[in-house]
């Protein structure tokens, strides 16, 4: 039976998580520029139909994205060790935070190779054309004028998409991460105040997400701008 709720307890728990809010940010922002990356990787076989490899990136994609993140954590954390362990490759001794980041990088990349994948499909097709007609070939055609525009359009759902893996972020801890979810569990553990931890937890990762959205929103911003002016000047 936990204790009395206790609402001051909100604020002395408030520096007490935050001091992890680290972890939690190094575990998105790695994970995120790893996902990105994995994610051109993967959308670009599919975007030209590369054959073998478009089908195997399309497996990927499918499993990452119908499977909930905490088994493909487990399955990081468990399996990588155990299937390394046979060419002799001892992980037993690595930091839970890597196999928390490859997790969150490859799921994150999956996602992100769809959104890119979106972004590239909405470029009209008379624009790559026109590029060709101009002596462009194919690789400058994607770099100046198919890649600016996906990127333009495909930024919300981006965006959005870093703000969920934020929220997935507190899962870290049910593979010994101490991160602000694991410090919140310990703090539960000494005092038998849950409701005031996760209340502050709540209010912590609502302020980060508010953050996020108006960094993402000003960015946005800034793109299209910069996207109607190279419009203007070709």
């Amino acid at each position: 039976m936990g204790q009395a709720f206790d609402i001051t307890l909100v604020l002395d728990f408030f520096p007490k998580l935050i001091s992890y809010l680290p972890i939690t940010i190094l575990i998105l922002v790695v994970s995120v520029l790893l996902g990105i990356v994995i994610g051109f990787i993967v959308a670009l076989p599919r975007i030209y139909h590369i054959p073998v490899v478009r089908q195997i990136a399309a497996v990927y994609v499918s499993f990452m994205r119908g499977t909930p993140i905490l088994i493909q954590l487990f399955l990081i954390f468990y399996g990588l060790p155990a299937i390394l362990e046979w060419i002799h490759i001892d992980l037993s001794r690595v930091d839970p935070l890597v196999f928390v980041i490859i997790t969150y990088a490859l799921s994150s990349g999956a996602s992100f190779s769809e959104i890119i994948r979106g972004g590239v499909a909405n470029v009209e097709k008379g624009q790559v054309e026109a590029a060709y007609t101009i002596g462009m070939n194919e690789k400058q055609t994607f770099i100046r004028i198919v890649l600016p525009q996906a990127l333009v359009t495909s930024f919300p759902n981006f965006a959005n998409s870093v703000i969920g893996f934020l929220k997935d972020t507190s899962l870290a801890f049910t593979i010994g991460v101490m991160d602000m979810l694991g410090r919140g569990d310990t703090l539960i553990s000494a005092t038998a105040h849950a409701l005031e931890v996760y209340i502050t937890l709540s209010i912590i990762y609502y302020l980060i997400a508010i953050l996020l959205e108006k960094l993402f929103a000003l960015s946005e911003s800034k793109l299209q701008r910069h996207q109607q002016q190279l419009v203007s000047n070709q």
